[in-house]
């Protein structure tokens, strides 16, 4: 059975940082596109991130512009997980994250952050940043 769970969630000072973790039970992640996508409340879910090998040890990375410059992401295979760090926090960041892998071929459905066929969402984890 396949699992995707988010742990990391909290409640934080703007400016402060996050570590986010998305694990993986029953799939490799790395075979996967991976994407970490956020809903604010009252808000539609929006993409924070797409990411797919390409390559021997290569990854395209799509991130949202408002995050850029303050979300990272990181792999680790041996674990099967996929991180995301979010420095300089701000209270627009507040919402629920949750972490999604999509087959392959589905990389335009992790960017309009639709629930496509063989896709795995997580519950989410909540993220509060607080002024």
């Amino acid at each position: 059975q396949v699992q995707v769970v988010e742990s990391g969630g909290g409640l934080v000072q703007a400016g402060g940082s996050l570590r986010l973790t998305c694990s993986a039970s029953g799939l490799t992640l790395d075979d996967y596109v991976g994407g970490w996508f956020r809903q604010a409340p009252g808000k539609e879910r929006e993409r924070v991130l797409c990411i797919r090998r390409a390559g021997v040890g290569g990854y395209v990375l799509d991130l949202a512009d408002s995050v850029k410059g303050r979300f990272t992401v990181s792999t680790d295979n041996a674990k099967n997980t996929l991180s995301l760090d979010m420095n300089n926090l701000k209270r627009e960041d507040t919402a629920m994250y949750y972490c999604a892998a999509f087959l392959l071929s589905s990389w335009r459905s992790c960017l309009e952050g639709e629930n496509a066929v063989g896709s795995y969402w997580g519950q989410g984890t909540e993220v509060t940043v607080s002024s």
